[in-house]
C-alpha cells in the first residue's frame, strides 16, 4: 500500500509565503543583530552584536573582529586584529542551509519542513512562532530552526538554531531599518584604504 504523503501544515506556510512577499518587497534592508551563543546547560557562553546591510545579492556585515563583504561576485573577508583581508569568489552553492546573520530573512524559504507551534505575547508584541526542520538533516549541524515573527509587522524578531551536540544559537534583529540611501561602492572592499594590510587573494 502506498504511503500517505506527508502532511503539509498551510497555518505555516501561509506565513511564511507571506513574509517572504514582503521581505522581497524591500529594496534594501539594514539591521541590528544579536548573536547569543548558549552551551549546552542553556548559559550563555558568548554574545555579540553586529550590523547588517543587503541589497539583493550584495551584502556588508559588520562584527566586532570582521567585516565581510560582498557585490555578489567576490566575497572579501576583512580581519579587522591581524589587518588582513580574504579575497574569495562567491559560491553560490555552498552553505545553503547554513544559519548567519546573512541569510536570516531569507533561509525558511528552502530545504524545510515547516510546523505551526504556536502564538503567543511577548513583551507586548503578538508573535507567531514557527518550526523549521531541514529536509536534509544529514547535511546540517543543527537539527531544529525557531522562527519568530512579529504578526503584526510580518517581520522576523528571531531565528535560534538548536544545534544537534545540545548547544543552541540565537540570532536576534535589534533593529530594522528599509528605508536609507547607502553610497556608491558601499558594497565593495579598497585596500587602499587600510594601510599595511596584508591581502589574500584566494581566487582561482
Amino acid at each position: 500500500m502506498a504511503q500517505p504523503e506527508e502532511t503539509v501544515d498551510a497555518k505555516a506556510n501561509s506565513i511564511l509565503q507571506e513574509l517572504s512577499k514582503k521581505t522581497k518587497a524591500f529594496k534594501l534592508i539594514k539591521a541590528q543583530f544579536s548573536v547569543v551563543i548558549y552551551g549546552k546547560d542553556k548559559k550563555p557562553t558568548d554574545n555579540q552584536k553586529g550590523s547588517l546591510v543587503v541589497k539583493g545579492g550584495k551584502y556588508k556585515l559588520e562584527l566586532k573582529t570582521q567585516t565581510v563583504i560582498s557585490d555578489s561576485t567576490t566575497m572579501w573577508t576583512y580581519l579587522k586584529d591581524a589587518n588582513e583581508v580574504q579575497i574569495n569568489n562567491v559560491d553560490h552553492n555552498s552553505d545553503k542551509g547554513t544559519i548567519s546573520p546573512t541569510n536570516i530573512f531569507t533561509i525558511y524559504e528552502k530545504g524545510f519542513k515547516s510546523h505551526f507551534d504556536k502564538e503567543e505575547t511577548d513583551k507586548g508584541i503578538t508573535v507567531e512562532v514557527i518550526d523549521l526542520y531541514p529536509k536534509h538533516p544529514e547535511k546540517e549541524k543543527y537539527h531544529t530552526l525557531i522562527l519568530v515573527i512579529d504578526k503584526n509587522k510580518n517581520q522576523i524578531i528571531s531565528v535560534t538554531a538548536l544545534m544537534k551536540d545540545g548547544t543552541m544559537v540565537t540570532y536576534t534583529v535589534d533593529s530594522l531599518d528599509t528605508d536609507s540611501a547607502i553610497p556608491a561602492g558601499f558594497f565593495s572592499f579598497n585596500p587602499k584604504d587600510y594601510p599595511g594590510i596584508d591581502v589574500e587573494d584566494l581566487r582561482e
